[in-house]
């Protein structure tokens, strides 16, 4: 039995990465995951000093202590010093890399060649195909401006008008996030008069936009989502990105560029242009390559 502490700042995201490789290292072989809030403030400090973690008081000691956030780097290492086990962190540390036994990094981040490092495509997710994929159903991903990208609600609406109306056969679903201005979300309402099934992200419960780009032949992606692009090629879909204004070129803009270069996504001008929305030449398994990779090196 393979023992993970989860130690986690319950942001989705990060929780999703430790979920993600948390289910991949449990298809490989028998886990017992226990999940830790991260202590606030500076407690994880006195704690790391003291040798003292009193969170995983009753828990079993663990074999990975797996954090993601910067909040929780700190109190992974307290962890490893009171109980002992190899500690992960997801995405690039806020602390030292030889704080930690292994740093799964987005290739976007430019990791090191170092002996503990595991480079990726973007970050990790819980994104499976399923066997439910349909092949008329498609699904819409929209995100919002960020400190990378701007935005533009007329752009965007033009961009799915044209999908829709070269795609009459589709059945499309839409969903927003966080980040859409109101005045998008009102907009893209609109187009449950056209057909489509739009779910603003706060009616959805979570997880389901998840379920849905498993279940999509088609997702079409604003370029300003980072994770729901790597999601949607995690389950497998025909990957397609809805153009936004680019903040200048980024370390998050390049790493899309990349993908496009390699074939992974598809532009919408590539797109009008070709006519077509290309499968990705393989699916992206990152999750599984990294459990793979940390039992390889700490085998059971």
């Amino acid at each position: 039995m393979l023992t993970l502490w989860l130690i986690t700042d319950n942001k989705p995201g990060h929780r999703s990465q430790l979920q993600g490789l948390a289910q991949a290292l449990a298809a490989r072989t028998a886990v017992e995951a226990h999940w830790i809030d991260a202590p606030a403030g500076r407690s994880a400090l006195w704690q790391w000093v003291r040798g003292r973690f009193p969170l995983g008081a009753g828990l079993p000691d663990p074999d990975l202590i797996l954090v993601a956030g910067h909040r929780t780097h700190l109190a992974g290492l307290a962890a490893r010093r009171a109980r002992g086990g190899r500690l992960i962190a997801l995405m690039r540390p806020s602390l030292p890399l030889g704080c930690f036994d292994l740093c799964v990094i987005p290739q976007h981040d430019n990791p090191p060649a170092r002996a503990n490092v595991v480079a990726t495509r973007g970050v990790l997710n819980t994104a499976r195909p399923s066997a439910e994929r349909e092949a008329d159903k498609g699904l819409f991903l929209i995100g919002g401006p960020s400190k990378h990208h701007g935005w533009d609600t007329p752009g965007l609406l033009a961009q799915i008008d044209a999908i829709l109306t070269a795609t009459p056969a589709m059945r499309w679903t839409l969903t927003t996030s966080r980040r859409t201005p109101a005045d998008t979300e009102s907009a893209l309402l609109a187009l449950r008069e056209r057909g489509v099934d739009v779910r603003p992200v706060r009616n959805t419960p979570p997880g389901w936009a998840m379920e849905q780009v498993a279940r999509s032949a088609q997702a079409w992606v604003t370029e300003d989502s980072v994770s729901m692009v790597y999601e949607s090629l995690t389950a497998g879909a025909a990957t397609g990105l809805l153009g936004v204004p680019r903040l200048g070129e980024t370390r998050i803009t390049a790493g899309v560029a990349q993908l496009q270069r390699e074939g992974f996504v598809t532009t919408f001008s590539d797109w009008r242009r070709d006519g077509a929305l290309h499968t990705p030449p393989t699916r992206l398994a990152e999750a599984d390559r990294v459990a793979e990779a940390v039992l390889s090196r700490w085998p059971r």
